[in-house]
């Protein structure tokens, strides 16, 4: 079967590293993800991936605790590096051809964030793994994944999440809550829907790039995504 995109960007959580660890990197679950994402390359698509830290250091919280925000921020650019080595070396397990690229210059561990070269790797098929989000504090990863997704030019943002879509509710909370399937990008911001911070849900509407949420846990739902099969919640103009 044919995908539909021909270069995508794929958003992971540090949290969808755990599993049910209470932090860290789950091996189980990182080799789950890897096989998914082995799955979809197989459909002949390009992919890249942007990586959070949230499951070794939460940079945020630290800094309305008392800690600097800008150092509390670094320090968490520095876990994404983790996480995207722990995913790089998990894909090398099943034969997956990636390179990690960081946004700050760790040279003696990883390339720096170069787009061409970046760009010349997805023609080669092979996975770039995007790592220390943008380089500056006060930027989440959501923002990093929607600006190197306009970078690279891809066809759509995908974010894997622990659910299965955008809810009118959070449905850890309400059971009533409804699933929806497509919303547009004014609707997300009318309802007050939570997708990714606002700065890079902006990025997103103004460069007309869809989004796609769905769960990374439920298996194929990211291959239904890319072949066009009704699979949690496409954002679109």
């Amino acid at each position: 079967m044919q995908s539909k995109f021909k270069r995508i960007l794929l958003k992971l959580s540090g949290e969808a590293l755990m599993g049910d660890d209470n932090f860290g990197v789950n091996p189980d679950t990182v080799g789950k993800i890897v096989e998914e994402i082995k799955q979809a390359q197989q459909l002949d698509i390009e992919i890249a991936v942007v990586i959070g830290g949230g499951n070794i250091f939460r940079g945020v919280a630290l800094g309305a605790a008392g800690m600097d925000r800008a150092t509390a921020d670094y320090m968490g650019m520095l876990a994404t590096v983790m996480n995207a080595l722990a995913l790089q070396d998990a894909m090398k397990h099943v034969d997956l051809v990636s390179r990690v690229q960081s946004a700050i210059n760790i040279d003696q561990v990883v390339e720096p964030y170069i787009r061409g070269k970046a760009i010349q790797y997805l023609n080669d098929k092979k996975i770039v793994i995007f790592a220390a989000g943008t380089g500056n504090p006060f930027f989440t990863t959501d923002t990093a994944a929607a600006l190197r997704a306009m970078e690279i030019g891809a066809d759509i943002m995908i974010k894997a999440t622990k659910v299965d879509g955008i809810f009118s509710a959070d449905p850890m909370k309400d059971k009533k809550a409804k699933l929806y399937k497509t919303v547009s990008f004014d609707q997300v911001i009318r309802e007050n829907l939570k997708v990714m911070d606002s700065t890079a849900f902006t990025l997103c509407r103004d460069q007309k790039l869809p989004i796609a949420v769905f769960n990374i846990f439920k298996k194929n739902a990211l291959n239904n995504i890319l072949l066009d099969i009704p699979e949690g919640t496409l954002v679109k103009c």
